[in-house]
């Protein structure tokens, strides 16, 4: 797990996000690491689902289909292997409420088509990269255990984050910058914000 490897797959992501995670959140997650493993448990789920669930609405687009079907089932893996980690700590699956974080950023999607899939390819990628990037914030601290897992989560994560931007760019009849630009300047208001709470994507919590 070497700072030089992590660094080179981090070269897009950190060029495509408008801000990097601040050290304060950084902080706050390895103090509550029972709640960021619980929360990324269900980021995992959600993630799966999402996947799945454009795979009913758009059984029209075979690259989508592609795309989305091997998503599901990597984001399943990872739902399984936080679980196996959570049990090897004593860590119960309690219910966590969700942030503030993914559904503050949906309401900025467009509900007709067809902007509403660029836009929900468009959150995709955005939060697959912020994942990607948390990932990597967080493996220098961490124990080697869960540090060797979170490493070996990065390239799974980028690969996502392309995957999504790929797709809204294909789908999309003109450039998509202009809304890509307006949903990373939302997403980097909740990142750099103080958080009521904290949960894998949220902002610094105020309370830590």
């Amino acid at each position: 797990m070497h700072k030089a490897e992590i660094d080179e797959l981090l070269v897009d992501i950190r060029g495509f996000l408008a801000c990097e995670t601040p050290d304060g959140w950084v902080q706050a997650a390895l103090s509550n690491l029972p709640t960021l493993l619980i929360d990324h448990a269900n980021c995992e789920k959600k993630a799966a689902s999402t996947a799945m669930s454009m795979m009913y609405k758009y059984i029209d687009r075979p690259e989508l289909l592609a795309k989305m079907s091997k998503l599901a089932r990597e984001e399943l893996v990872h739902f399984d292997q936080v679980l196996k980690i959570m049990k090897q700590r004593d860590i119960s699956y309690d219910h966590v409420p969700a942030g503030r974080y993914a559904a503050t950023l949906f309401k900025m999607v467009v509900k007709e088509e067809p902007q509403l899939l660029i836009d929900k390819c468009i959150l995709g990628a955005i939060v697959e990269a912020r994942s990607c990037e948390r990932f990597a914030k967080l493996v220098p601290h961490l124990d080697p255990e869960l540090g060797k897992f979170y490493f070996s989560l990065l390239r799974s994560e980028a690969r996502h984050y392309q995957h999504y931007i790929n797709l809204a760019e294909k789908y999309a009849d003109s450039p998509i910058n202009l809304r890509l630009n307006e949903f990373l300047l939302a997403e980097k208001e909740l990142i750099l914000s103080e958080d009521t709470e904290f949960r894998f994507h949220s902002g610094v919590p105020n309370a830590a």
